[in-house]
């Protein structure tokens, strides 16, 4: 009982994917960028460090082992979740010199009931704070996720599906409870841009993310900016047909467009079709089970899978 009373105490996760190709190779998707956001919260949450290869190998050789578990479908994936718990037989509160990394993994569909593209809806209540400049907002701890089951409770008797954390006397606009957040608009100078906050330490610096703006700034064909939003701006674009797509993007979901918002009462509703959301999402999927040879994102070698595709 002690060890898991602090093992609760010092809790950090990860949250990645291996996919079935068409061509039945099995593939994870940018799996250092999860070893190295591990790696910084463990720094973080000050429990002994690991060697990121290392870890990584023993993920491979366990997707490897159990790849009878990744599902033979585009829709579907084997989601693979590493824990970090510190194990040091004590109840004060202080650095874990003993602790236990161990990896779970099961077969998952869409993450929302919705489907996997179909538009979300997100309550955005500025009474509630996700984290705060100095905090740990920045960084996977279990300790960000379980003050937020109460206001994720609350969006789903108001009709919505998550939560968009604000932050600041000018709400500025950060991420949703899984998902990072990418506004395409029309920016005041007549220019197609697309815009997600930045990583200030407030937001989680997501691995899709990442991958959405290195596929923008690959394309060339409309401004990727990172930078602070207030409601107040979104709100004046929203007014004036500016704001063009709402999206989130993160491991869960893959790419996922906002339908609505629920902001005071009212409900801004975008109304425009999410087609550049549809091209990140099908590039993303091509790159992850459709074999798609794209260097900047897929550098690791795939695993061989046993079985032909049917």
């Amino acid at each position: 009982s002690l060890i898991w009373n602090l093992g609760r105490l010092f809790h950090l996760f990860e949250g990645m994917k291996a996919f079935r190709g068409v061509d039945n190779h099995i593939r994870l998707f940018r799996p250092m960028l999860n070893m190295e956001r591990m790696h910084r919260t463990t720094e973080r949450s000050c429990l002994p460090l690991f060697d990121k290869t290392e870890l990584l190998q023993c993920i491979k050789k366990l997707v490897e082992v159990d790849q009878d578990w990744v599902p033979f479908s585009q829709d579907a994936s084997l989601y693979i979740r590493p824990t970090f718990i510190g194990t040091e037989p004590s109840l004060g509160v202080s650095r874990a010199g003993k602790a236990l990394i161990f990896v779970i993994i099961g077969p998952v569909g869409p993450y929302f009931a919705t489907g996997s593209f179909n538009p979300v809806s997100l309550l955005a209540d500025p009474a509630f704070v996700r984290a705060w400049k100095g905090g740990v907002g920045e960084f996977k701890m279990g300790g960000n996720y379980g003050p937020t089951i109460a206001v994720q409770t609350e969006a789903l008797k108001q009709g919505c599906q998550q939560v968009l954390w604000l932050y600041g006397p000018d709400e500025e606009i950060t991420e949703v409870g899984t998902m990072n957040l990418f506004i395409y608009w029309t920016n005041t100078k007549g220019e197609k841009e697309l815009v997600t906050p930045p990583l200030d330490g407030i937001i989680l610096p997501g691995v899709t993310r990442q991958s959405l703006l290195d596929l923008g700034r690959t394309w060339g064909d409309f401004k990727v900016t990172e930078r602070k939003m207030g409601m107040k701006e979104f709100l004046e674009a929203l007014d004036a047909g500016r704001i063009l797509e709402v999206f989130g993007a993160g491991t869960a979901c893959v790419v996922c467009p906002v339908g609505s918002l629920l902001y005071r009462g009212k409900i801004p509703t975008m109304q425009n079709g999410p087609d550049l959301a549809k091209r990140f999402y099908k590039e993303l999927t091509d790159i992850q089970v459709r074999s798609s040879a794209n260097a900047l994102l897929c550098p690791h070698r795939p695993l061989k899978g046993k079985r032909l595709e049917v």
